[in-house]
């Protein structure tokens, strides 16, 4: 990244672990600070466990191990008034914003029992998230003077959706594909302040999210189309530390030009 990262401040949602740890880890090794937050707890609609406390300072460890601070805050994405205040913790502290990351994201894989609200919690936390993320930071974004990068952490459902009767699963694409039109929507509205805002689609990356119990038992039932979720190369799945050096070039310098779009890190996925 040519150094065009070091000293500044990114935010960062579900970042205990996953993708959200590889992005403040790999940022951190950019020399950059990071806001972190994770719920810390379970969500009762959806079949395996959200990460923990302990894997939230895990990752601030890890950060730390660069050289760089992490602050910490417990917030469940949903709830705009947490997740501003975390924010604003850190930015007591660190004194500055540059990057916001909108990461977290959920969804349940097993049969529904209750599914208006398997419904409503995965737009919540993938859509109203985002949204939650990015209010809760613009203003001191703006308030910077320096540009800035947003970027949503949308998925390879969010180009090319599959079929499935879950309420979750169709709720997943539906919010991944509505994080689309929200950056957009974005990218034109804080262009003028130098603030880039893009989506990043991903296929299946290890984490908590893909490798629990909840997910080997859909990917075992015959009823599952397996074939609808492989990618175009013969790789399986991906790395979180993949997408972590496709964003730490996304919100460098180096892509000062790169705003609006829809970035593919699928192994082709999109494309089959």
């Amino acid at each position: 990244m040519t150094g065009s990262l070091e000293g500044r401040v990114a935010f960062i949602t579900g970042a205990a672990r996953g993708q959200g740890r590889a992005h403040a880890v790999r940022l951190a090794r950019e020399g950059v600070d990071i806001i972190g937050l994770d719920i810390c707890k379970d969500i009762a609609s959806f079949d395996y466990s959200c990460a923990t406390r302990e894997e939230l300072e895990e990752t601030a460890a890890l950060v730390a191990k660069e050289g760089r601070t992490m602050v910490t805050g417990e917030a469940d994405v949903r709830d705009l008034a947490a997740v501003k205040q975390v924010f604003e913790d850190g930015y007591a502290r660190l004194g500055r914003i540059d990057i916001v990351i909108a990461n977290a994201g959920m969804i349940r894989y097993g049969a529904p029992e209750n599914v208006a609200q398997e419904w409503q919690d995965t737009l919540d936390v993938i859509l109203t998230g985002a949204f939650n993320t990015v209010q809760a930071s613009i203003d001191k974004l703006i308030e910077g003077g320096n540009g800035g990068s947003i970027v949503l952490v949308s998925s390879s459902a969010g180009l090319k959706g599959t079929g499935s009767d879950l309420p979750s699963a169709q709720a997943y694409t539906a919010a991944k594909r509505g994080l689309v039109g929200y950056m957009q929507v974005l990218a034109q509205q804080y262009a003028e302040h130098s603030i880039r805002v893009n989506t990043i689609h991903p296929t299946g990356v290890v984490s908590g999210m893909t490798t629990n119990e909840a997910m080997m038992k859909m990917a075992a039932d015959p009823n599952t189309n397996i074939a609808a979720m492989q990618n175009l190369l013969p790789i399986q799945i991906l790395q979180p530390e993949d997408i972590a050096n496709a964003v730490a070039y996304l919100v460098s310098d180096e892509a000062a030009f790169i705003t609006g779009t829809q970035w593919a890190l699928d192994a082709g996925f999109s494309v089959r």
